[in-house]
């Protein structure tokens, strides 16, 4: 079987072709095919898959393939190596990158067929890869910078997009963000429990270490966990203060303060006036 080879790390062009002139073939690199508008068929491994407009292939290296034809076809090819990889990792956000590349590059599945089928997800390819065409020939300042997040752009909403079709949801889940919402929630349903708000009781109800959950919360938060427990606490005591029968004392040991005057230093820091001051305004009696 022929072998196609590139020394770029990324090449980006359009065939409009009537006819697939090119035998079953190889790569040495990675190779991303957006059908701008036409219709046949695309053998993958001897394996056969129909196409259309806007529908988005992914080969790797070791993937043999052409296509038939059977209406006039507008291409857009994406030609890629893991060169281009390092040179976006620079950037930052690396375990998103190695999601991708994981979910797109390493998965047998993701190269059986069309990886986009959601209408907007196509449309939205179909300018990135124009622009992608344009800025691709460019040399001025930044046009490499464009080109490289651009090409991520492109890469992100294929994955998205296959997600969605292999999970079946609208739009895949921020399992960080759903995971930072289920320990908040943790911590809102035990403010009252003195034992289960302790940092390393938090961790080990969502299998953590206490280093690790801390790291954690402030990453994808962006406040500290030790925030977090304080004003989850300072919430409810606003509550006690203004619908219970307790006082300032019995709210303070209620909710794990260390005395009335760690609770006062606190509340004050935080609410800008005294926890008696806003019992006091709350109407409640001692």
């Amino acid at each position: 079987m022929k072998r196609f080879n590139s020394y770029y790390s990324l090449n980006v062009f359009r065939l409009e072709l009537d006819r697939w002139e090119f035998p079953t073939h190889k790569h040495n690199f990675y190779e991303l095919i957006f059908v701008e508008k036409g219709s046949g068929y695309h053998i993958v491994n001897e394996v056969s898959f129909s196409f259309k407009e806007g529908d988005v292939f992914l080969l790797r290296p070791e993937d043999g393939h052409y296509f038939t034809i059977t209406e006039q076809t507008h291409f857009i090819f994406v030609k890629f190596t893991e060169q281009l990889f390092v040179e976006k990792l620079e950037g930052g956000k690396t375990a998103k990158w190695m999601e991708v590349i994981k979910t797109l590059l390493q998965n047998v599945s993701a190269v059986s067929g069309s990886l986009v089928n959601e209408v907007q997800d196509k449309k939205h390819l179909g300018y990135l890869l124009q622009i992608l065409l344009v800025e691709f020939t460019k040399t001025c300042t930044y046009s490499r910078e464009v080109v490289v997040e651009l090409f991520g752009a492109i890469l992100m909403i294929v994955a998205r997009s296959h997600a969605t079709s292999q999970y079946g949801e609208q739009c895949p889940e921020n399992i960080e963000l759903d995971r930072v919402n289920q320990i908040l929630g943790y911590m809102r349903l035990y403010a009252l429990d003195i034992e289960k708000m302790r940092i390393e009781n938090i961790a080990s109800n969502f299998a953590m270490s206490p280093n690790y959950i801390s790291i954690y919360i402030k990453k994808h938060s962006g406040v500290s966990i030790q925030q977090h427990i304080i004003q989850t606490k300072l919430k409810l005591a606003d509550q006690l203060l203004k619908n219970s029968r307790l006082n300032i004392n019995e709210i303070a040991s209620k909710l794990g303060f260390t005395d009335a005057s760690h609770f006062n230093k606190i509340y004050k820091k935080y609410r800008g006036i005294s926890p008696g001051i806003a019992y006091k305004n709350s109407g409640s009696s001692s």
